[in-house]
């Protein structure tokens, strides 16, 4: 269904009992709501919570956010990046935070649990430093708290991360090599099962306009670090010892930083969350918000 929050159309979900403790899943980059295992979101509805699926700003079925004068394109972003020229965002990572709190208003939500991956992360982040009045946890999965230039980022890197308009073969083919290079050896998808979700991605709503507008808001992200040894909210982060995009040193300087955050890390998780994970990872968020909100 079609929500208005944060002045925007934002496409949502949701599973698990009305009167359910609210859990909202934040994707990463590019990615959509679809792209949450059904065993994940369902298995946590059983448990008995209100589950909110949503799609980030500028994919799926949510609004575009073009801004007048910022490239979207991935070939002008890269030449005034490598011509060491600015290459402003159409918005901040903060912005996608308080989309996160208008789908909550839009709800009738007054407070829920967060369950961020990737850029999710680094949005749960910026809740947990400015929006705890909303929060009763918060979980982050393979994130980092550095921006992209302390994080070793440039103008290569950057391309890199930039999205292209491709025909669909080519686009199931790249997920196909993507996942072969981040996914998780100790909780396999098969090629069969990363092309047929690739496809459905594609024909849903391939967008790599709004895709680059993202990946510049996650450029422009400020560092977090310090504002994190403030946070006061009950906090775990989730990480794999195969993720070969943000190193597991990025999930533990987090949870060092978080007053009393539980810490796990999972071995042969790789920058994915596949559907073999999925009833580990809802036993870990019933045993966490059982132990740290009850």
């Amino acid at each position: 269904m079609q929500i208005t929050a944060n002045g925007i159309q934002i496409e949502v979900e949701t599973y698990g009992p009305q009167d359910g403790v609210p859990l909202v899943l934040i994707r990463g980059l590019g990615s959509q709501l679809i792209h949450w295992p059904t065993e994940f979101y369902e298995g946590l509805a059983a448990a008995g919570y209100r589950v909110v699926l949503f799609d980030n700003r500028d994919v799926g079925l949510s609004q575009r956010c073009p801004k007048d004068g910022v490239a979207s394109g991935a070939d002008e972003i890269t030449a005034a990046a490598l011509a060491g020229a600015p290459v402003p965002a159409a918005y901040t990572l903060n912005d996608m935070a308080k989309d996160v709190v208008g789908v909550m208003d839009a709800l009738g939500l007054a407070k829920a649990h967060v369950f961020g991956m990737s850029m999710g992360g680094a949005i749960v982040q910026l809740l947990c430093m400015d929006r705890a009045d909303r929060l009763l946890s918060a979980t982050i999965v393979m994130a980092t708290a550095r921006p992209f230039a302390a994080r070793g980022g440039n103008a290569e890197w950057l391309a890199t991360l930039l999205a292209r308009d491709v025909d669909r073969e080519t686009y199931i083919a790249n997920g196909v090599a993507e996942y072969a290079h981040w996914g998780s050896p100790a909780y396999p998808m098969t090629e069969e099962e990363v092309g047929a979700q690739a496809a459905q991605a594609y024909d849903r709503a391939f967008d790599p306009e709004g895709i680059n507008r993202q990946v510049l808001a996650v450029i422009a992200s400020t560092d977090r670090r310090q504002d994190l040894t403030k946070v006061a909210l009950p906090c775990q982060v989730i990480h794999g010892t195969e993720d070969t995009l943000i190193p597991p040193e990025a999930g533990a300087e987090i949870a060092g930083l978080v007053p009393h955050c539980d810490n796990h890390l999972i071995e042969g998780m790789g920058h994915v969350i596949t559907p073999k994970q999925a009833p580990m990872l809802v036993e870990m968020m019933q045993d966490f918000i059982t132990r740290r909100t009850s």
